[in-house]
């Protein structure tokens, strides 16, 4: 019976069907390991038999060997010669079996040892991972968003230690129950083989037998020698497949195929309180289909099939959770709150879900922190190479804009504290402007302003691009200004910081202006989108915001 292969990617998702197929794999594994244990107690019985029988034998030879015919007269017949020595032969067909143990049962017993042996030591290996990981990755889920950022950075880095042990493990046992399933095929058929035509040919003992098996026997070897080399040929291969699936970098090239799974915690409210499920989770990108199975499947859990209408991060504030984000669907009227594993995990379901960022308002408080965060790279950061485009810490940046927009006392902060540097206020400051409801320049005004952009004559691209900024709404345009006359003063910098309207529009095209549906098109015009921005930065007196 044939085992569907264990893709090496299938252990990064360690999903139930995974987790079966490789019960079945071990249950195969067993089923060798008994049926070897057999095959070498009974052969062991049949080499001790022939023994006894080779003994008997002997002895009768000898019998007979001691035993001399007399005769009368002085001379024999021919026939007579021929029957007397008939008697005095030492051994009539005495079957050799000395290196019976050799053929069989030692090639037999390396296998177990060398190879069950081995596979059985990596499984120990692999659930003594999996339950380290696992144990480890719900104490740091049930890990408080407040706690400090340290505690958070060494919580994360010992969990990233135990993820990378478990698959490494995974990887390697997945790599050797394969392998055993392969190599058995020929190591132990052959020493079989070989055995047999021991017993059928030893002194011609069943020449007639021995005739028919030859056939089958030479067959039987050309198919065995076939099978070693494909096997040779390949091993080699896997092996430097197995070595670069450890990589974590492995998992995010995954998760480009159409379907995204792996675990998921969904936040479930009862009467009594608040309670976390894990789900094994699959979300179809296609169909926008996200379908949800209990990982401990309980008489009244059953799987749930929910079709994605929108997918947000979850706001750090809103939640004492790690890792959160939301998802609206057509079955329900409450947002669906899922944890992810990790920051980077989290990611990877928001991307395949093209999920947005928590909705920023432009509202005087958002005018507030522009404000500061321009304020603050003139002071201090216009000479400083790469401004904008060095990226601060995730972790820095999300506390930042936690406590600037916190609704209790929105917008203080200290921007020139310790606690701040230039990356982490540059990169909050797009972050701010990514995250907004609709982008800066509006969804209603991007076709126009590409098309612009597209146009071959310069005078008319600048001509478009003037008239459409005055389309937009006030406060979008009052923002835009402000922001591009900051632009205009970094790029007047370049030769210290290297940032010039090209390297800006870069930046901050994808910021500033974005199609409201993400298609292949729409990434194929994020160019055109730059090239708005570089227009607005060279000819910012020509396009005159202002007015």
């Amino acid at each position: 019976m044939g085992h569907p292969p264990l893709e090496f990617s299938d252990c990064y998702e360690d999903s139930p069907d995974f987790r079966e197929r490789l019960k079945c794999y071990e249950l195969e594994l067993e089923r060798t390991s008994k049926f070897l244990k057999d095959v070498i107690k009974d052969g062991n019985s049949v080499i001790n038999a022939i023994k006894g029988y080779s003994v008997a034998v002997q002895k009768f030879s000898q019998t007979l060997g001691v035993f001399q015919f007399d005769f009368i007269g002085d001379s024999l017949t021919d026939d007579e010669m021929n029957i007397g020595k008939t008697l005095n032969v030492s051994c009539i067909f005495l079957v050799q079996v000395q290196n019976a143990c050799d053929l069989l049962i030692k090639p037999l017993e390396k296998f177990r040892k060398e190879q069950i042996g081995v596979t059985k030591e990596r499984r120990k290996k692999f659930e003594k991972e999996s339950e380290k990981y696992y144990s480890q990755l719900d104490k740091h889920l049930n890990l408080s968003a407040k706690k400090k950022e340290t505690q958070l950075q060494e919580a994360d880095e010992l969990l990233d230690k135990e993820r990378r042990n478990f698959y490494e493990s995974s990887v390697e046992y997945v790599y050797q129950i394969q392998q055993v399933q392969d190599r058995k095929k020929f190591d132990v058929v052959e020493p079989v083989l070989a055995f047999l035509h021991s017993i059928l040919t030893l002194n011609n003992l069943t020449v007639e037998m021995t005739q028919d098996f030859m056939p089958y026997k030479q067959e039987l070897q050309l198919s065995l020698q076939n099978t070693r080399n494909h096997f040779e040929s390949t091993r080699e291969e896997m092996e430097e497949l197995m070595k670069r699936m450890k990589h974590p970098t492995q998992i995010g090239k995954m998760h480009s195929q159409p379907v995204i799974e792996g675990y998921l915690y969904s936040q479930e409210k009862w009467a009594l309180g608040v309670s976390w499920v894990k789900y094994y989770c699959k979300y179809h990108k296609d169909s926008k289909l996200f379908v949800m199975v209990p990982a401990e499947p309980k008489p009244a859990t059953k799987q749930v099939e929910l079709k994605l209408k929108s997918c947000f991060r979850r706001k750090t504030e809103s939640i004492d959770k790690r890792f959160c984000f939301d998802i609206e669907t057509c079955e329900r009227n409450t947002p669906v709150t899922l944890q992810a594993v990790s920051e980077a995990n989290r990611k990877l379901w928001m991307e395949a879900m093209y999920g947005k960022e928590p909705v920023m308002e432009l509202n005087e408080v958002g005018f507030k922190f522009v404000r500061k965060c321009i304020n603050f790279v003139e002071t201090k950061g216009l000479t400083q190479e790469g401004v904008y485009r060095t990226v601060g810490s995730n972790i820095q940046v999300q506390k930042l804009l936690n406590v600037f927009f916190d609704q209790k006392c929105p917008g203080d902060v200290d921007f020139h504290s310790s606690e701040w540097d230039i990356k982490t206020i540059t990169s909050a400051m797009k972050f701010y402007l990514r995250s907004l409801a609709e982008p800066l320049m509006t969804y209603g005004l991007n076709r126009d302003l590409i098309l612009a952009a597209k146009s071959d004559n310069l005078d008319d691209r600048l001509g478009a691009i003037h008239c459409l900024t005055y389309k937009l709404p006030g406060k979008n345009r009052e923002m835009l200004s402000l922001l591009i006359q900051h632009l205009v003063n970094v790029c007047g910098n370049s030769g210290d910081n290297l940032m010039t309207p090209s390297n800006m529009g870069v930046i901050f095209g994808p910021t500033l202006m974005r199609a409201k549906e993400e298609t292949v098109a729409a990434m194929l015009d994020i160019k055109f989108q730059n090239i708005v921005v570089e227009i607005l930065i060279e000819d910012y007196t020509k396009v005159n915001l202002k007015d």
